[in-house]
């Protein structure tokens, strides 16, 4: 396995927790500690759980702030549509990072998270593409030192291995002291689906409202799985493959209609 060469690397920055995220500085540093040639390109607001949504049906806006800083009015997938296709187009970027996001990118989290549709977007423009997230202290603020202290080597690391097209890398980090890391674990995708827990209220003018609760229970979760790594203070990285086709399910369902 040889190591990338980050020499001439141009790297996009970008996130679904908007423009003005701490894990955004966070991991611009990662990618400053890289290459020099780092480009931010964010929502201008808050877009958690957006997934890969795409604005199709009003005009966006883009606001520069500094040199290869800008806001979009969009989605995190508008915001690395345009910065490859537009903000970019002399020279596309070498690779994309996402987050780091403000909570974990565990199990089925990966089909709500815009943090992973960053990293979605720009696999399917052909540009390789690693979503972080980092698990947040209950009530507490979050602790960026994990990432910070192992950020840029986790991407060096990852970027050394090859990676089939439609691949894209998740990256979570534990709520622990970089002392207390476990370790790297590359492992697959667990349960933990997030949604069974409504909690039902009244507002102040008698109607109905509801929040949708916590993820179930991910304790009794088997030890191969990014969820088991994180919850024991482990970094997980996990491959995600964009061709959701089941090849073992395709010659049996052909049948059935043959």
């Amino acid at each position: 396995m040889a190591e990338f060469d980050f020499t001439d690397a141009r790297i996009l920055v970008s996130n679904d927790d908007g423009i003005n995220a701490a894990g955004l500085a966070v991991l611009e540093a990662i990618a400053r500690q890289l290459t020099d040639d780092v480009w931010v390109v964010a929502p201008e607001l808050e877009q958690s759980g957006a997934s890969h949504s795409l604005t199709m049906h009003r005009p966006l806006r883009v606001r520069e702030l500094g040199p290869k800083r800008f806001a979009i009015d969009g989605t995190p997938t508008d915001c690395v549509l345009l910065a490859i296709n537009h903000l970019m187009a002399d020279k596309r970027p070498t690779l994309v990072l996402s987050g780091i996001n403000h909570g974990s990118n565990l199990g089925e989290d990966v089909t709500y998270s815009g943090t992973i549709a960053c990293a979605m977007e720009a696999t399917l423009l052909g540009v390789r593409a690693i979503a972080m997230s980092q698990r947040m202290p209950h009530g507490g603020p979050p602790n960026w030192a994990v990432p910070e202290a192992m950020g840029a080597d986790v991407v060096r690391k990852v970027m050394s291995a090859d990676w089939p097209k439609l691949v894209l890398m998740n990256v979570n980090y534990p709520d622990v002291s970089v002392g207390d890391v476990t370790g790297v674990q590359v492992v697959r995708h667990g349960n933990r689906k997030i949604g069974d827990e409504l909690d039902e209220r009244v507002d102040p003018r008698g109607r109905r409202y509801f929040w949708i609760g916590a993820a179930r229970g991910d304790e009794d979760v088997p030890a191969d799985t990014d969820v088991h790594v994180v919850n024991h203070g482990g970094v997980a990285v996990t491959p995600i493959y964009l061709d959701l086709t089941h090849y073992g399910c395709l010659e049996g369902l052909k049948g059935a209609f043959a």
